[in-house]
């Protein structure tokens, strides 16, 4: 009889292409992954795997199988779904993805209801961008992701996944404190034309936002200096560096040389929470999505849209 890990681990080359993706995705070591096809193929009695360059690639009864495997382990979540939704309550654990400011503005408050109210609930959590969180939850190596989009510009959602608005969340512009504009009470986003920027990585969706929507204004868009975390693109806006979008969501203490100016343009991100439909069912799910929402509540409320 096929081993059902082994079958998994067979899923996860198919699904990353190499041993390395694969025994990232499940939190294994690559040796573990070469062991267990090893093993797979003595059970199968033919090569699953073929040397590829550096690497491997399926063969023709490894594609085959792989095949086999994905449909068995969608049966598998679904039974466990069916099983959690018979017992009624939330237990196991739940792997969840968050971006940065959710990691800091909602996950904590959501965790610690989640965790009161469902104890034998032990939940997981991982900092990812929103594009990696969400093939991870496709993939079936997360439970749940928080991710967001932009009011001009929407995140495709897999057509696997299920999504339910958490909140919307107001951004200002940070600047300098001896910046031209820091004494104004809004601006325009036009108005930062002759600026330079300090952006997060270029291919990522929020970079890549930014600037769709400052040259959406007209502005061709100085991106001088790029960093992942908030906190340091704020240094960097206090130092005379450059000015940066600034949401609120999970901010923090602002640097005392640096102005935050709203903009009247309405700016805002959108927050929500997916999961695979085929979980849908899970009381796990359920209970997490709850938590968030309450969690989101008060936020949403202090946000101006």
């Amino acid at each position: 009889m096929l081993n059902l890990e082994r079958l998994r681990t067979l899923d996860a080359l198919a699904r990353h292409g190499s041993v390395g993706g694969a025994a990232d995705g499940l939190h294994v070591t690559t040796s573990a992954v070469s062991q267990q096809m090893a093993k797979l193929e003595r059970e199968v009695g033919q090569p699953l795997l073929a040397k590829y360059g550096r690497g491997v690639r399926l063969t023709d009864a490894g594609r085959l199988l792989a095949d086999h495997a994905a449909r068995i382990i969608s049966q598998v979540e679904l039974a466990q779904a069916d099983v959690e939704a018979q017992r009624g309550c939330a237990v196991g654990e739940l792997r969840v993805g968050a971006f940065p400011t959710a990691m800091r503005g909602l996950l904590p408050q959501a965790l610690s209801a989640l965790r009161a109210d469902h104890p034998e609930l032990r939940a997981l959590v991982r900092e990812q961008e929103p594009e990696e969180s969400m093939a991870a939850v496709v993939r079936g190596d997360l439970d749940m992701a928080l991710a967001i989009d932009w009011h001009n510009k929407r995140m495709p959602v897999p057509a696997e996944l299920t999504r339910t608005h958490l909140l919307d969340d107001s951004v200002d512009i940070a600047v300098p404190a001896g910046h031209r504009l820091a004494g104004r009470a809004r601006i325009s986003l036009a108005e930062f034309a002759d600026d330079d920027w300090i952006s997060w990585n270029e291919g990522q969706f929020c970079h890549e936002w930014l600037v769709f929507t400052l040259r959406g204004t007209g502005v061709e868009p100085r991106i001088a200096h790029i960093a992942e975390e908030h906190h340091t693109q704020l240094a960097f806006v206090e130092a005379g560096l450059g000015v940066c979008v600034a949401p609120r969501l999970g901010r923090g203490p602002v640097p005392s040389g640096v102005r935050l100016l709203p903009v009247c343009d309405s700016v805002r991100r959108h927050v929500y929470a997916v999961w695979r439909a085929d979980a849908d069912r899970r009381p796990s799910i359920r209970a997490a999505v709850d938590a968030l929402r309450q969690a989101a509540a008060p936020l949403a409320a202090g946000l101006p849209g």
